[in-house]
């Protein structure tokens, strides 16, 4: 009777919310369409590009030469249109030229209209019907061969191929022979399959997990069947409820995943089983292998030649990466690389490179506190650093020349007085440790695209105020030329207004954190406003956008039903920001972020009496759920209103690899227990909503219902919101009126007695 009667408040103070109308701010969807020239793409020939650029009257079609101060207009939209009704065709007023074809060097460009094809030539300011060239009927001499089906293998000299059935793997010599079966262990969960459906019909061909290197058949196999599973009850399913089981390995396991390797000489079918680990729960990262469905680890010049294959090899704690070749015809395997990272790998920015012509290793690590490329050689021996010195972190590789040993690396925090989020690129020697910023103007985000003959680059700069701004240089850094600015005045038109960027302290008063402040669009200073916080705590990305975005997440919309939205990332809430400040995290997984965020919002009100602390709400999605159920039972007084949506409230249940990496393992290797929202129940005191998908296999639903029942053993009345037939994306338009409605009804005025 007492857990029905919490069950009938929680759905009488929804269906409450619900009798009124759904708020409507102004929306936002379409406005990103109000900015002209957002983006821009140029078609390179030579040293010559075009490309197409938006104005209040239509499109225009430019020509650049590097040797140019400027671009040339060499066409518009009006002047297309006035070939067109030359041509006879009318009802022109409300048609744009949105697509056309790339430019050619016949001073032509391709476009339809109603589904007739047309050339315009823009020197002779003419338009022509686009005939497609009709092509004689192939003789079976001369027509192409059918292209083989994807299950199918080949070796270099495509004399064979290697596919799967059922579970096993099979070599087809030749057309017309019966196939070899290679095998007869493979079953589910570790199988030579790499389709789970496939596996199940033993009739037909699939796609196997071996590869061909040389004469040597080589697969890899993750053996699954002692990982543990979960399941989730598609409610929705016709005709009737279908359970979906999965494998979902948790912190703790005393199984894990294992691996067998095996080797097959192709001419003579000998068969070689590799010992691939060296102690128990090391993880195998194969060429191009996700991981957790990520490309985490990423290792895109792994390969495979006739002699031997890379791979990268992991222990369970996560904080010792290996760079391994396994030789083939002796099957003995080489560690080349072993790095060590306390307290755990950043899994988002580490990469290996083998480069094909200069036969050097790119490893990079965090081995200063700072990521950092490292050059080897084949075999393993240090050789140099990458680039300067400095307490910034290089990212992703851009582009590497090897005719001049130059890498283009994005970097973040290189220059001290810029926002260190914010990505720049650099221009590094291959073969010392020195290097050039290619992208110097600070307070923007840098994307560069370069040529197609590489010796120049297109830099497109934006920031979270001001829309794209587009310049050419060339690989050293030489500006060549200014081409423009998109044109926000449309949007501008509307009232539409940025975010506010802030920097602030944390709770340790010395790091600094960079965010944003979205007010309502008939902001007034002289009022005050209810403050909510939206939170996603990382580690592996705080979601604070950077560069120019109008709607970002729906902060702005929100914002505009009348509150103060903070976006304030904690620490331990990134990759890009070093060693020290990623793994904030580690051994605190549950509070690491909270106080950042309480302090955060208390310094910014200082200064901003419109800021009523009085009334904090706080709301998040996945990690960002966790913290908002977290940070309300954690500080009862200070937040008033949460909306948790697929939290991992028990990280005990979450997935392995989060909780072990970012929280870690006990001294002796076993489970560490971690710390719950579930165990904060009996504290809570505010408006607590939370939502849930029944079908999310990435939070399983078990962990809302966990708290849900602590926080009903606890006596504590709170609201939840199960959504039949969702995932873990949530983000549709009830979703967002669920949330906007909640603090409506509990924020926006405080209801006595509830």
């Amino acid at each position: 009777m007492w857990k029905n009667s919490i069950l009938f408040t929680s759905l009488a103070i929804l269906s409450q919310a619900w009798a009124q109308e759904p708020p409507s701010p102004f929306r936002y969807e379409s406005a990103g369409s109000l900015v002209l020239n957002s983006s821009l793409n140029l078609d390179w020939y030579e040293n010559t590009f075009y490309y197409r650029w938006e104005t209040p009257n239509g499109t225009s079609f430019y020509r650049g030469n590097v040797a140019q101060k400027s671009p040339e207009l060499l066409f518009s939209e009006g002047d297309v249109k006035s070939a067109l009704e030359k041509s006879g065709v009318t009802d022109l007023k409300n048609w744009k030229l949105y697509r056309a074809e790339p430019f050619n060097r016949k001073n032509t460009v391709k476009f339809s209209y109603k589904g007739t094809d047309y050339l315009y030539d823009w020197k002779k300011k003419a338009l022509n019907k686009f005939e497609t060239p009709k092509k004689n009927a192939p003789s079976l001499s001369n027509s192409r061969k059918t292209a083989a089906p994807y299950w199918q293998k080949f070796n270099a000299d495509n004399s064979m191929y290697i596919f799967a059935k059922g579970n096993q793997l099979y070599l087809q010599r030749s057309e017309g022979t019966a196939a070899v079966r290679l095998t007869d262990d493979g079953v589910a969960d570790f199988s030579f399959n790499t389709s789970s459906l496939g596996a199940q019909d033993t009739s037909k061909q699939g796609n196997t997990n071996a590869i061909w290197a040389g004469d040597y058949i080589v697969s890899w196999r993750e053996d699954k069947r002692m990982v543990n599973e979960m399941s989730v009850i598609n409610s929705l399913q016709q005709p009737a409820p279908v359970t979906k089981t999965y494998k979902f390995p948790m912190p703790g396991d005393a199984e894990t995943s294992k691996f067998a390797i095996e080797i097959w000489n192709s001419k003579t079918l000998k068969k070689t089983t590799v010992d691939i680990v060296t102690e128990k729960d090391q993880r195998v990262i194969l060429p191009g292998q996700l991981v957790n469905g990520r490309t985490y680890l990423f290792a895109p010049r792994l390969g495979a030649d006739s002699e031997g294959v890379y791979f990268l090899r992991r222990n369970r704690r996560n904080d010792i990466i290996e760079l391994c070749r396994l030789n083939f015809s002796s099957a003995k395997v080489e560690v080349l690389i072993k790095d060590k990272t306390t307290p755990h790998l950043n899994e988002q920015l580490f990469s290996v490179h083998i480069l094909d012509k200069t036969k050097d290793i790119l490893f990079w690590s965090e081995r200063t506190g700072y990521g950092k490329y490292y050059r080897y050689d084949l075999s393993g021996k240090l050789l140099n650093r990458v680039g300067p010195a400095g307490d910034y972190v290089a990212g992703g590789i851009h582009y590497l020349d090897t005719a001049s040993n130059a890498l283009f690396i994005d970097v973040y925090g290189f220059e001290k007085n810029n926002n260190p989020y914010l990505k720049q690129y650099l221009r590094a020697n291959l073969n010392s440790e020195t290097g050039k910023l290619l992208t110097k103007t600070p307070g923007v985000q840098h994307s560069i695209t370069l040529s197609d003959n590489k010796r120049y680059f297109l830099n497109q700069y934006s920031s979270i105020g001001k829309a794209g701004g587009y310049e050419l240089r060339d690989t050293s850094g030489r500006l060549v030329m200014n081409i423009g600015e998109a044109d926000m005045s449309k949007l501008l038109g509307t009232g539409w207004k940025a975010p506010e960027q802030v920097k602030v302290l944390a709770a340790d008063a010395e790091t600094e954190l960079y965010g944003l402040i979205y007010t309502p669009r008939n902001f007034d200073p002289t009022k005050k406003y209810p403050v909510i916080a939206s939170v996603y705590p990382g580690p592996q990305d705080d979601f604070v956008p950077h560069s120019f975005i109008v709607d970002d997440n729906y902060h702005q919309s929100f914002a505009d039903l009348g509150y103060v939205i903070v976006q304030l990332p904690s620490r331990g809430s990134s990759p890009y920001r070093g060693l020290k400040f990623h793994s904030y995290s580690y051994g605190n997984m549950r509070d690491y972020a909270l106080a950042d965020n309480k302090i955060t919002l208390e310094s910014l009100a200082k200064d901003r009496p419109y800021m009523d602390l009085d009334k904090v709400g706080i709301f998040g999605h996945s990690g960002g759920g966790f913290m908002s159920a977290t940070a309300i039972l954690t500080y009862p007084k200070f937040y008033k209103v949460a909306v948790a949506a697929s939290g991992n409230y028990d990280p005990n249940i979450y997935t392995q690899w989060w909780g072990e990496t970012y929280h870690g393992l006990s001294p002796d290797g076993k489970k560490a227990y971690i710390p719950t929202a579930v165990e904060l129940a009996a504290n809570l005191e505010g408006k607590l909503l939370l939502i849930t998908g029944d079908v999310d296999i990435n939070v399983h639903p078990a962990n809302t219902f966990r708290l849900a029942d602590a926080l009903i053993k606890a006596n504590k009345y709170f609201d939840m919101m199960v959504l039949p037939g969702k995932d873990h994306g949530l983000g549709d338009a009830y979703y967002q009126n669920l949330i906007h409605n909640y603090f409506k009804n509990h924020l926006t005025t405080k209801n006595e007695g509830e």
